[in-house]
């Protein structure tokens, strides 16, 4: 290369990187959280060309127009529906706050709050696959399964077999499984197989589209757990359908298994969870599907003992236009007035969750949380320890679950009756990136089974103290620094 080819590539060069600068300072803050854009704009300045590649590639978080059309088309179906409904009779009842944060979930899912539920709490990983098995059996019309994950092993072939059972004798079977996440399985090419052959009907969700007004970034991805039978039982909560290993060589070698806990539920809120999945059966087939393939709320056994449960579900993910489960988080760690106790695998939380939690001990509330003391991804797991200081100094109590366990539940309550669980991490990518279902309760009775459960939590874990955590060798503290960094580009 001659020396004034080189001037004039140079000259280029430095030109482009110039012109990275100035287009990033106008484009990446726009519509953006300043923390993200912050991140963001880090990365284009510290490495210019690829920076702005990563950019390209998964720098929007909204899906395809289509898709966010095809998702207020659902709502403005469900709100129609909804507001013939009154199958919340004691919402005259409940307190102010409360009712405020029903009506928030309301107009951000659409989906309102149903009173005559009851719910319990299942913590064993087997037993809840039994379980979902069990009432697979008791079909007779139609049965839904949605999962980020579907595997055809050991653990679940019970589950697969009962729903081979319900085909032959004549129920639908419907499947959702997520694109990427069921793919990178090891034995998906068997798991699909396995599907056709029993002949459920199935499909992904979220596939990964190349072409004009379908592209989206990969890691876009529904996240969502849940099982739905005739109308009249339901399953969420943070379990996928695969074994407790998720059959990873790498989990395998470390021993590691995953403690979950689902909620299996009776009542009118099964037909907001059905509705949940027959959205997402439309937004990925094209196929709406008619009053058939759902049980009217009205017509659902109503709980009127005690003990019935006022229940709400709450449907989140990127072809929404707010961050309903990080509202939904916010309002009610902000509405405590006794105790906040959170369980999360993936606590990497946004500023105004952080400020939420921590606000909350500085107002001299109880204030909990339960996590893992060890990872199973490492970026998210030294991203969550950055928290840990500001947290323990605020007086929160952070709890420890032991290895060989993942604690991959996915819980919320405050005081003695509200509680959520569902499928939703309290971190970044759980509030903006993914397709998430959480289920909003209110009920004493339900919350006292939550205590049990963070009992078993404390028995089995220790408490990490600040005293512990300031002798941290500061080179773990700067990973965990440059982890929380990069969590932010969102």
């Amino acid at each position: 290369m001659s020396a004034e080819l080189a001037v004039i590539v140079g000259v280029a060069l430095v030109l482009a990187d110039l012109a990275i600068r100035i287009a990033a300072l106008i484009i990446v803050p726009r519509d953006r959280k300043p923390t993200a854009a912050m991140a963001w704009l880090l990365a284009i300045f510290l490495i210019p060309f690829v920076g702005i590649l990563l950019f390209l590639l998964i720098g929007n978080s909204k899906l395809p127009k289509r898709r966010r059309e095809r998702q207020q088309e659902i709502n403005r179906m469900i709100a129609e529906r909804a507001d013939r409904l009154d199958l919340a009779a004691d919402g005259a009842a409940w307190p102010t706050w409360f009712a405020s944060v029903v009506e928030q979930n309301r107009r951000l899912g659409a989906l309102p709050a149903l009173s005559g539920n009851a719910a319990r709490l299942i913590g064993d990983y087997q037993g809840s696959i039994d379980a979902m098995a069990a009432d697979v059996d008791t079909a007779e019309r139609f049965v839904h399964v949605e999962f980020y994950i579907v595997s055809f092993d050991e653990t679940t072939k019970g589950f697969f077999a009962a729903m081979e059972r319900a085909v032959q004798r004549g129920v639908t079977v419907r499947v959702l499984l997520d694109a990427v996440a069921s793919k990178r399985v090891s034995n998906h090419d068997a798991t699909f197989a396995e599907l056709d052959r029993i002949g459920v009907r199935w499909s992904f969700m979220l596939p990964v589209g190349v072409g004009r007004g379908t592209y989206q970034r990969p890691d876009l991805r529904n996240h969502r757990k849940l099982v739905v039978v005739d109308g009249l039982v339901g399953y969420t909560g943070s379990q996928n359908l695969i074994d407790r290993s998720y059959n990873s060589e790498k989990n395998l070698k470390r021993g590691l298994k995953w403690q979950e806990l689902v909620t299996r539920v009776t009542g009118p809120t099964v037909t907001a969870l059905n509705v949940v999945f027959l959205s997402d059966w439309y937004a990925e087939t094209d196929e709406l599907l008619g009053d058939d393939e759902n049980l009217p709320a009205g017509e659902v056994p109503f709980d009127s003992s005690p003990d019935a449960l006022v229940c709400q579900v709450v449907p989140s993910g990127p072809a929404f236009e707010g961050e309903n489960n990080l509202r939904l988080f916010l309002a009610l760690v902000n509405a405590a007035q006794e105790r906040v106790i959170i369980t999360s695998p993936y606590f990497v939380p946004d500023e105004a969750m952080l400020y939420a939690i921590t606000s909350a001990r500085l107002r001299g509330l109880d204030v909990q949380l339960f996590v893992s003391e060890i990872g199973d991804q490492g970026s998210v797991w030294h991203a969550q320890r950055s928290y840990y200081g500001a947290l323990l100094r605020a007086g929160v109590h952070i709890w420890l679950y032991p290895g060989p366990f993942i604690l991959h539940a996915k819980h919320l309550s405050i005081d003695d009756d509200v509680a959520v669980i569902g499928s939703s991490n309290m971190d970044i990518r759980s509030f903006a990136l993914n397709f998430e279902v959480s289920l909003l309760v209110r009920g004493a009775s339900f919350v006292a089974g939550m205590r049990e459960v963070e009992a078993g939590y404390r028995a089995i874990g220790r408490e990490l103290t600040l005293e512990e955590w300031e002798r941290e060798p500061a080179s773990a503290k700067f990973l965990d620094g440059i982890a929380r960094l990069t969590s932010a580009l969102q």
